[in-house]
């Protein structure tokens, strides 16, 4: 299985950036993204970046990967996930969801 971690981007060379998230910081493929500046936020699979990404949708990742974490470690994982399950959305929502609108 490949997750997302979300990194913000420490400094910028050709092809590469700095990125920083989840307690480490490593050198990232930016080919997939374009142009970017300290500051911007990436999802980051196994080193490569495959999308920017809001601070806002950076926070619900994390929060998600907590939840995670937590459930990993035999924790209570009962924190906001930072959105909705399906199976507590309403059949409108599953069709927007599915793109049957």
């Amino acid at each position: 299985m490949c997750i997302g971690i979300p990194m913000q981007v420490s400094a910028v060379e050709p092809g590469h950036a700095w990125c920083e998230g989840r307690g480490e910081r490593r050198r990232v493929n930016t080919a997939l993204v374009g142009t970017l500046v300290p500051g911007d936020w990436l999802l980051v699979f196994l080193g490569d970046a495959r999308e920017t990404i809001t601070t806002e949708r950076a926070v619900e990742v994390n929060a998600a990967l907590d939840l995670v974490l937590d459930a990993m470690q035999g924790l209570d994982a009962c924190g906001d996930a930072g959105f909705a399950l399906p199976s507590q959305m309403t059949t409108e929502q599953l069709r927007q969801l599915s793109g049957q609108t």
